[in-house]
């Protein structure tokens, strides 16, 4: 396999790069950074912008399948700024592919794709996108995954987009530094009644999955087409996962509270506040925040272990382990 990875240089990107070349794949990577260490593993690094068309048919140039991972992530900004990495970025993906006769694309797309601020508790792919949105980044996402699934098919081009939840591990820089950081600094709150289960990924499971769609992609594949929902099938206490990952780390377990419509009124208040100020920094709360925080969601992965032959090989106690490893 001759694989471009966007977004290598981040948690999802390494990852699939590094169990990529792990099974004699070529990889070439592009990103808008720049990362010596995956040079010195063999990847070969373009930089450059999938918002600029120009840089993504020079990537897709001779490779045969194609990992879209890189995307914006956050709870607040600016709707160009979202939709034009995540949505005209993906289009420019689609197009490079078809441009260069890409045969294969794997989407990274986000199980916040059908979240209506509601529990979701144990829903499978049949459940519909939203029909308002609650933060830019789930709303831009759907745009993208819904421009994955129609290019199936097309310029001989077979697609499909995976939906990892939570993704977590040794070696995050997003969800377990930020949830650190708040903590030490005292501004994490218990949202709700405490009781809510969430489904996580451990990265390891969550990259393997990515190889196993590309690997089946195939004409009259059953994944050609389609979304899945990824995690590792074992939802667990959404606050007692928080504070088990807080206490690898030394930081006391969360003993402030507060309602979910209390934070959710917060989180409406400091948007208003955040679009009149016109801030670009991130509110402490916001109301997709306060949802999430609050509601249970877990997914059924039935169609993910039929169709991709996916099975987590890391449990989620055996991954805090290695992240316990990895702390000391």
């Amino acid at each position: 396999m001759h694989a471009l990875v966007t977004g290598a240089g981040g948690f999802l990107g390494r990852a699939i790069t590094r169990q990529l070349l792990a099974r004699g794949d070529r990889v070439r990577a592009l990103a808008r950074g720049h990362y010596p260490d995956l040079e010195a593993l063999g990847v070969e690094c373009l930089r450059g912008d999938v918002q600029e068309l120009t840089d993504v048919k020079r990537a897709c140039r001779g490779v045969n399948v194609v990992f879209h991972v890189a995307a914006v992530a956050g709870l607040w900004g600016s709707w160009h700024h979202f939709h034009g990495i995540n949505t005209l970025g993906t289009k420019n993906i689609i197009s490079g592919c078809v441009h260069g006769e890409v045969h294969r694309l794997v989407f990274t797309s986000s199980p916040s794709v059908t979240f209506a601020g509601r529990d979701q508790c144990g829903v499978d792919e049949s459940v519909p996108y939203p029909k308002t949105w609650l933060c830019h980044y789930a709303h831009t996402k759907a745009l993208a995954e819904q421009l994955v699934l129609k290019a199936n098919g097309e310029h001989h081009l077979l697609t499909c987009a995976l939906r990892p939840h939570l993704i977590w591990g040794p070696g995050d820089q997003h969800l377990i530094p930020r949830l650190l950081d708040r903590a030490r600094q005292g501004q994490l709150r218990q949202v709700g009644d405490g009781k809510n289960l969430i489904d996580a990924v451990y990265i390891d499971n969550a990259a393997e999955a990515h190889l196993l769609a590309a690997d089946r992609l195939a004409p009259g594949a059953a994944l050609c087409g389609k979304a899945y929902f990824l995690s590792n099938g074992e939802p667990v206490n959404c606050w007692e996962f928080i504070n088990q990952v807080l206490g690898l780390s030394g930081v006391p377990p969360i003993q402030r509270r507060i309602s979910i419509r209390a934070a959710y009124a917060v989180g409406a208040l400091l948007e208003g506040l955040w679009t009149l100020l016109g801030r670009t920094d991130e509110p402490r709360m916001t109301r997709f925040l306060a949802a999430q925080l609050a509601t249970s969601h877990y997914y059924n992965i039935a169609a993910a272990r039929r169709d991709l032959g996916y099975e987590p090989r890391v449990s989620m106690a055996e991954g805090m382990r290695r992240l316990a490893d990895d702390r000391n």
